[in-house]
């Protein structure tokens, strides 16, 4: 996520007019073998520039630019705690600051999806009033339960005060309802929040500086694991957290499972499977595993008899304190999640994320109503976030955890870092004089296919476990149909050539919304990748995990993807 800070004009919305393209290429063309041409299969202007293109020859794009002293690029917790934050400060201080924020979500809160138990520390330092604001904060955590599965059984694992997996004091939350009462807030004072429009594209100061943002183009034809579920009165819990390791994954896949109890006036359980995208087998499918484990002996009896009602995907980012990148450049900053301030041992990130959000807005503001302002570049670099960060609690907390779960890559697996966690973070509470490494990039880490076993899934019941085309129909999924594939190939050849050969087309089984598919050539032997870009969730995990990197996810069209009713 990033903080645009800009005092010239910047390109804000674009659009446009009369544009009729009469040639079309397919999105998915058919694979030939390796000693033919390849059809292409991606038509996006970030592989393919418009300059190169006739067809663009004398078209006209008309073009309207905003000025804004703050751009905040994304609606989610951090985007609005920072809009948020500006406001309060200027209105306290009589400022008149423009703080524009633009989300490509229809509405906010609606690619919004997590558990969520939530920590309110920043919440409740961003509104010391929210009970009386109405917040929906409606189901303090009651119970406490973390257990390790085999296939048949359930081992409970006692969790000790002061252990990351403590959720005393912390809140079950609908977190796109949570999203959607900041969003509320935030209009109250004064951001202009824009909901529909992606922003596509970072702009430059002649200086290098970041000058703003412009959305994406509309009007272009397309040549150019949790769950939410309504369950058995008798078998709700309000309040309860349930978390698990193990079973179906073996020790060497990093992964677990959360089990809430919501308050909403309705028996409803959020369920959440997470795999960590290191895992080396390419037969693995996160969704399928995610459907076995729900038939455990343990937890089948909760879902039984229930109704699913809303389905959701999202990758998190895992690295901690080890792989957070530099946080400011002039003219910008990095918060939120993107940057990796989630806390992984507790599965937590929203409060990181909303007090990175407003550290950045008090440093901004600093800066913009300095009256001995002084900056080398046209855009402002506001390096005094980083430090400031640094020396919050969430650089504290992170640096606590840093080695839990670089832990998990020895010989032991996950059951190594659980035994470090008791060992070293219990006692020592992060304080060791040794900071551990990650053993490098998810995508690096798939072994090819000959080196592994093929894993039998078993079908799902359409009861507890279902298939993956259903499930997706729940997140209310939509795209403009007529519009470049935003999930873009730099190198069309590949999928078959590498990823199927290699790796048995692993994009086919970690894609949590089915779209990616190797179906067979019309003609003739061999098969072709087919991309049902309309199914996509917006996860990014093909964008991460794809072993070749070849797969660049750039946004659609504005108000395109899921949409989350209060996950």
């Amino acid at each position: 996520m990033l903080v645009r800070l800009t005092k010239l004009p910047c390109p804000a919305y674009q659009w446009f007019h009369a544009l009729k393209i009469k040639k079309c290429l397919p999105l998915c063309a058919p694979r030939c073998s390796s000693t033919s041409a390849v059809p292409q299969i991606t038509t996006h202007y970030t592989i393919h520039p418009r300059e190169k293109d006739k067809r663009w020859e004398g078209v006209n794009m008309e073009r309207f630019a905003e000025e804004a002293d703050v751009v905040i690029v994304g609606a989610g917790p951090a985007g609005l705690s920072a809009a948020i934050r500006l406001k309060q400060l200027a209105a306290e201080q009589e400022k008149d600051i423009r703080v524009c924020l633009v989300e490509k979500a229809a509405q906010i809160g609606a690619h919004t999806l997590s558990g969520a138990c939530l920590d309110p520390a920043a919440f409740k330092e961003l509104f010391p009033d929210w009970k009386e604001k109405g917040a929906p904060l409606n189901t303090p955590v009651t119970e406490d339960r973390f257990a390790i599965l085999t296939e048949k059984h359930r081992i409970p694992v006692p969790i000790l005060p002061g252990l990351p997996m403590n959720n005393h004091g912390n809140y079950i939350v609908r977190l796109g309802h949570l999203v959607s009462w900041m969003g509320e807030q935030a209009e109250a004072l004064g951001v202009e929040v824009y909901p529909g429009y992606a922003a596509a594209e970072v702009l430059y100061h002649e200086d290098g500086s970041v000058k703003g943002i412009a959305t994406n183009d509309v009007g272009i034809q397309k040549d150019g694991a949790p769950k939410l579920w309504v369950i058995d009165e008798k078998k709700w819990k309000p309040g309860r957290v349930d978390h698990t390791v193990g079973w179906p994954l073996d020790r060497h896949t990093y992964g677990g499972s959360f089990l809430y109890h919501l308050n909403e006036g309705e028996p409803l359980v959020a369920v959440g499977f997470v795999v960590g995208l290191d895992y080396q087998n390419p037969y693995l499918s996160p969704f399928r595993e995610f459907q076995r484990w729900k038939h455990h002996p343990s937890i089948r009896p909760t879902l039984e008899g229930g109704k699913r009602i809303a389905y959701g995907a999202r990758a998190l980012n895992e690295g901690g304190l080890q792989s957070i990148p530099k946080l400011t450049f002039p003219g910008g900053l990095l918060i939120g999640c993107s940057p990796g301030f989630m806390n992984v041992p507790k599965i937590k990130g929203t409060h990181t994320a909303m007090k990175s959000g407003s550290l950045a807005a008090e440093a901004i503001f600093k800066q913009l109503t300095s009256e001995n302002l002084q900056s080398k570049t046209a855009g402002l670099h506001v390096t005094e976030y980083e430090d400031n960060l640094k020396q919050s609690w969430v650089w504290k907390e992170l640096h606590a955890v840093r080695n839990i779960r670089p832990s998990c890559h020895g010989i032991l697996g996950v059951y190594g870092g659980m035994i470090y966690t008791g060992i070293f973070y219990w006692i020592l509470r992060g304080m060791e004089p040794w900071t551990l490494k990650h053993k490098g990039s998810d995508s690096e880490q798939l072994k090819p296919a000959k080196d592994c076993t093929p894993i039998e899934y078993p079908k799902p019941d359409g009861q507890i476990s279902f298939d993956l085309l259903s499930s997706v129909a729940l997140s209310g999924t939509n795209h403009e149909h007529d519009q470049p594939a935003h999930l873009t190939l730099k190198d069309d050849s590949i999928p078959v050539n590498r990823n199927l050969s290699i790796y048995d087309g692993p994009e086919q089984r970690f894609c949590p919304a089915g779209v990616y598919e190797f179906v067979p050539l019309e003609q003739g032997d061999g098969f072709r990748l087919q991309i049902n870009a309309q199914n996509c969730v917006h996860c990014k995990t093909c964008d991460i995990k794809d072993p070749s990197q070849n797969i660049n996810w750039v946004v659609p069209e504005g108000g395109g993807g899921p949409a989350y009713n209060g996950m």
